[in-house]
């Protein structure tokens, strides 16, 4: 068995790499980055760097023409600024819709792009790293649990049964993601999270408020902000 990994050089993706190569091993595990148009690069590279570490033949696509038309506050066509505020605090203004930083259906155009990548490359299993925290609210309703169902089905369907979704992360929290990662020794210090490019993260995101909490939630700080 062969497996492909969805992954951004977040997190929840380098989470679910190290699973995927614990369980498959490096040479039976493909990562796919993609590009969407986002305003910075700095996860390709983080990407990449994580790639390099556990070995993996890496796949970089670019579906950024897709998202030409959006309005998301990710997209480096947009004129508006990343929101520097929980994710809790931005649903309090969208009255329950995406919050800004939604891309639409970006996780269902990874997925479906993912899957024709996997049936090219005899891989049997897509992981993807979503998790509660993020479909909490229906901040990103690309990250629900009846979204990964509905996906899983067409993914399944459409391959003739060869291929199939795993989101181990779906019914966790990011802190929960985190401590897994820590057991498998992730080098948490090679990703980046933060929806800003600058050289440092910039702490205050939704992503980067996530992503901090979930380590102090584990005893242990971001390695990114030592």
């Amino acid at each position: 068995m062969k497996a492909l990994v969805l992954f951004s050089g977040g997190v929840d993706s380098s989470t679910c790499l190290a699973m995927a190569v614990k369980k498959y091993g490096a040479e039976n595990v493909v990562a796919l980055s993609v590009s969407y148009g986002q305003k910075h690069t700095k996860e390709i590279t983080a990407a990449n760097a994580v790639a390099k570490h556990y070995g993996v033949e890496h796949i970089k696509i670019d579906l950024s023409l897709i998202f030409q038309y959006s309005d998301s506050s990710l997209l480096s066509h947009s004129d508006d600024g990343i929101p520097h505020e929980s994710y809790a605090e931005q649903l309090e203004k969208t009255e329950g819709s995406p919050v800004s930083t939604y891309v639409p259906f970006r996780n269902g155009l990874f997925i479906s792009a993912a899957a024709s990548v996997a049936l090219s490359k005899d891989c049997g299993v897509i992981f993807y790293g979503a998790h509660a925290d993020d479909s909490a609210g229906n901040a990103y309703p690309d990250c629900s649990p009846a979204f990964n169902e509905a996906m899983n089905k067409a993914v399944r369907e459409g391959s003739g049964g060869q291929v199939r979704i795993e989101a181990p992360f779906v019914g966790m929290s990011k802190s929960q993601v985190v401590k897994t990662g820590l057991e498998l020794g992730v080098p948490y210090e090679l990703t980046w999270s933060c929806y800003e490019g600058k050289d440092a993260p910039c702490g205050s995101c939704g992503t980067c408020l996530d992503r901090i909490a979930a380590f102090e939630a584990n005893g242990v700080q971001d390695p990114l902000t030592r």
